[in-house]
């Protein structure tokens, strides 16, 4: 197919890799998150038929771009030949179907696990990437669009649905949440496994390992201890974040509660 080929080699345009707090990355993540905050505040009192097309509308958005980078990585950067570290199942790529899912689910408690698996990780997963930036940084303006775009749209989901009362209800809500987490990091360490040898240890879904973890202080701590002990340590923390970000909608909705009464 090479007229797909073709396409994918026009769209690789160049440009300076962004510097981490530098003007392109400032600029457009407060100008993101300002625009996320106001689309969360004026889709809060959204029905059920519009809350599963804002879902749905998301959901898709980002499996298209994500087909978008799959197949650029395959042309452009691998020259024919799949880039297993970006088997689309890392802790971010997550939201591609959740959103889809949902938007079809009936109302119980399957859904209401997976509104508060995107408010408590996917918020902080998103919020975490423009802290940290290097992953979000490209030679490529598509990529590096990609890659903006993408985190914000997570955190605008996970904004739109605490604001909107959908998640962050009960505390017992971030502990079934946090049990999908580690079920899906579960998924993703045996992924790394299935895939190990085809993708010449490459792959690390979650960075749960056995490759060791490219992050700050963890690919430390796996490089010197194993990342048999850094992966416990690496999921408590990110437990810990999740319900960071989880907390304050609770006292949101708890305010709320507390008005109606």
């Amino acid at each position: 197919m090479d007229w797909l080929r073709e396409f994918f080699l026009w769209t690789a345009w160049k440009m300076e890799k962004p510097q981490a707090y530098g003007a392109f990355h400032l600029t457009f993540f407060l100008g993101g998150l300002t625009v996320a905050i106001l689309l969360s505040f004026l889709l809060r009192k959204t029905d059920e038929k519009q809350n599963r097309r804002v879902l749905l509308i998301c959901g898709l958005f980002l499996m298209i771009s994500e087909l978008y980078k799959q197949l650029f990585y395959y042309y452009v950067m691998g020259g024919g030949s799949y880039q297993w570290w970006i088997f689309p199942f890392q802790l971010c790529s997550v939201p591609m179907y959740l959103c889809v899912l949902c938007a079809f689910l009936k109302e119980g408690r399957v859904r209401q696990v997976c509104y508060d698996f995107l408010l408590a990780f996917n918020l902080m997963g998103g919020f975490i990437a423009f802290l940290e930036p290097s992953g979000l940084m490209h030679e490529y303006w598509t990529l590096t669009l990609h890659a903006f775009i993408w985190h914000m749209m997570l955190v605008f989901v996970g904004l739109y649905l605490g604001i909107s009362g959908r998640a962050g209800k009960r505390l017992s809500d971030y502990f079934r949440a946090a049990l999908l987490f580690l079920g899906l990091a579960v998924a993703a360490f045996l992924i790394n496994l299935l895939f190990w040898e085809v993708s010449k240890g490459s792959i690390n879904m979650f960075y749960v390992g056995p490759r060791t973890s490219p992050i700050a202080v963890f690919k430390d701590i796996a490089a010197n201890f194993g990342w048999y002990v850094n992966t416990p340590l690496y999921l408590f923390c990110l437990c810990l974040a999740g319900f960071l970000f989880f907390l304050p909608f609770r006292l949101w909705n708890r305010r709320k509660e507390r008005k109606c009464t």
